[in-house]
């Protein structure tokens, strides 16, 4: 599905058509990697052993699905999110990782020998271009970036699941851990 548009005398699409656009775009583009769901836990996954996980196990927790590598400028948020996973995992809350090798080197063995983590890790995966898991294909079509731009910029982007299994709020890198405390006790707190 492309889009063009023919500009005539100064004409200029809205916030609002740009923004439907960016929709369709980002639907057509989830659609094109066979991701149809709308639902979080409807999804699949490979787990660090290379065996196939369904997100369903996760229904009614409040997850955190985090692109975690071994080298780069933001490891050292693995502390700060293993202190959130321990704090908040009687509570309902689940910490997901994907390792991802588009942004150099990682080993899945760094984080639990280094910072001692202990919330899930997953089989590493692509998050963008034509080999992007399915899971960063739907959580991207879901909440975008910065300027509406669904491609994940740099390790450690995080992505919070409701317990309903919708997107709640996609987080920068730069976001650590603590500033994402508010969000998830309002998800995890009674409706």
């Amino acid at each position: 599905m492309s889009f063009s548009y023919q500009s005539t005398q100064n004409a200029s699409l809205s916030p609002w058509a740009l923004r439907s656009f960016s929709t369709a775009a980002r639907t057509a583009s989830a659609a094109a990697h066979g991701v149809v769901s709308t639902n979080f836990f409807d999804l699949k996954a490979k787990d660090k052993h290379h065996q196939e996980v369904n997100l369903s196990d996760f229904k009614g927790k409040v997850v955190l699905v985090v692109n975690v590598a071994s080298k780069c400028g933001f490891t050292d948020q693995y502390k700060g999110l293993e202190e959130l996973y321990k704090n908040y995992k009687d509570k309902g809350f689940v910490i997901i990782g994907f390792p991802c090798n588009q942004f150099g080197g990682q080993i899945e063995s760094f984080s639990q020998v280094n910072y001692g983590i202990t919330f899930p890790l997953m089989d590493k995966i692509d998050v963008n271009g034509n080999k992007e898991d399915s899971v960063y294909t739907f959580l991207k079509s879901q909440k975008t970036g910065v300027m509406g731009l669904s491609r994940i910029k740099w390790n450690f982007e995080k992505f919070l699941i409701a317990r309903d299994g919708t997107v709640f709020q996609r987080y920068s890198p730069v976001t650590i851990p603590s500033e994402m405390i508010q969000d998830i006790e309002k998800l995890l707190s009674p409706a």
